[in-house]
């Protein structure tokens, strides 16, 4: 063997051992069908006595959608062997919608992350899934995708489109994802412990001649912690985003005699239970959207004002397999409770509102990676004029006609859906 054929039989030597010590997958998933969505809104007028019984207004919608059982998605990942136990990894993932190809592959909004591992567990840098909504994900038959959304989630994400921070990525960031985030999860080998914790940068900038700068609006912080040890999976997670934190003073300097705090709280308890024959799922819920404002008052000085609202949650669902078809159902349920404090409560009587799911469906699995579905799911909901906004879940595609300012008009009463179409994993 000459000089030349041994160096080249060195380099591929090389190049092979380099191959076997990293790896970078393609995967993603088509999802598509034929979904027919319904809301209705009634009319209501609390000056009335007794209320003036009016219409009906339904809106509804046919399309052909994505992402009915499981996102529709692009991605890349891989992971480099570092040795000693140690690894580097990364994870793209992009949302796509294939029933008409309108998103480009421009961000990757999912999912954006690079990471280290090791004995001592993982570092994950980027963006990423928060802890509390994987209990509202994995501990419902029908996750967080489809007509079977889980109302749990679909409550909280209107809560953090409509009151949190936001980014320019998505609205509901902070609840379901978070950016700019630090995330650590411990190692695998805990006999069944898992768990992680997650800390988002607010990244405002800080300005020496503003006192209470930077703004913490933004910022977040979370953790999970679980244990699953055969067909049992229980889990407990926390998390809190700064929605807005006015520093009390002008970009120069001067008094602007307002002092906004506000904070949506989350904290999650997630379990299954695996028979065999059928798995049992449940969550209970809560979110709290806290505010705490300051407000200059003649003679008394200030007055400090507290609006507190909860909305209580929770779901129960099962999946049974019989053969190649997996049959689901859940029902699921948020009550909001309005508490604008002892003070604004006595002169304001308290507005709640409650929102109510049922789901049923089942997959048909024609391969590993290749199933038909079909789903079906009716919303009921009570006293939606308090807060439609939030409460108004719908079961896609449409919303509701929502008029009025708690006193007369359209309010969000019920919301129907169903879908059925194919998902390819690849």
């Amino acid at each position: 063997m000459n000089r030349t054929t041994l160096l080249a039989a060195s380099m591929l030597s090389c190049a092979t051992a380099a191959t076997a010590q990293s790896s970078v997958t393609l995967f993603g998933v088509v999802d598509v069908g034929v979904s027919h969505y319904s809301a209705r809104s009634d009319f209501y007028n609390n000056t009335a006595s007794p209320a003036i019984a009016s219409p009906s207004v339904t809106r509804s919608l046919t399309a052909l959608s994505n992402s009915g059982t499981s996102n529709s998605r692009l991605g890349f990942r891989g992971t480099e062997d570092l040795g000693g136990g140690f690894a580097a990894g990364f994870w793209l993932e992009a949302g796509t919608t294939p029933d008409n190809g309108a998103a480009a592959i421009a961000t990757f909004n999912r999912r954006s992350t690079v990471s280290l591992s090791g004995p001592f567990g993982e570092v994950r840098l980027g963006r990423d899934f928060t802890p509390t909504f994987w209990n509202d994900s994995v501990f419902s038959p029908f996750s967080t995708i489809g007509v079977g959304t889980n109302v749990v989630s679909s409550v909280g994400t209107n809560l953090q489109t409509v009151r949190g921070p936001g980014s320019a990525v998505a609205a509901s960031d902070n609840y379901l994802r978070t950016s700019n985030s630090i995330g650590y999860f411990l190692p695998p080998n805990l006999g069944g412990v898992y768990g992680q914790f997650q800390y988002a940068l607010h990244e405002n900038v800080s300005q020496s001649n503003l006192p209470g700068s930077p703004s913490q609006k933004g910022r977040y912080f979370g953790g999970r912690l679980g244990y699953a040890a055969g067909p049992l999976d229980v889990a407990l997670a926390y998390g809190e985003s700064t929605a807005a934190d006015t520093t009390g003073v002008s970009a120069v300097g001067l008094p602007t005699g307002v002092n906004l705090r506000e904070k949506i709280k989350t904290i999650n308890l997630g379990a299954s239970y695996d028979f065999g024959f059928v798995k049992i799922f449940g969550e209970v819920s809560q979110v709290k959207d806290q505010a705490l404002s300051s407000m200059p008052v003649p003679v008394l000085g200030s007055l400090t004002l507290r609006d507190s609202d909860k909305y209580k949650g929770g779901l129960l669902g099962l999946t049974v397999p019989v053969g190649a078809v997996l049959i689901k159902a859940a029902y699921s349920r948020v009550k909001f409770d309005n508490d604008l404090g002892a003070l604004a409560t006595a002169l304001t009587p308290r507005r709640d509102a409650s929102v109510s799911k049922l789901a049923v469906g089942f997959d048909y699995n024609l391969s590993k990676r290749t199933a038909l579905y079909a789903t079906a799911a009716r919303i009921r909901i009570k006293n939606g004029q308090n807060n439609p906004a939030i409460v108004g879940a719908v079961t896609g595609g449409v919303t509701y006609l929502s008029t009025g300012a708690g006193t007369s008009g359209f309010a969000p009463r019920s919301s129907s859906g169903y879908e059925f179409g194919i998902r390819h994993a690849f």
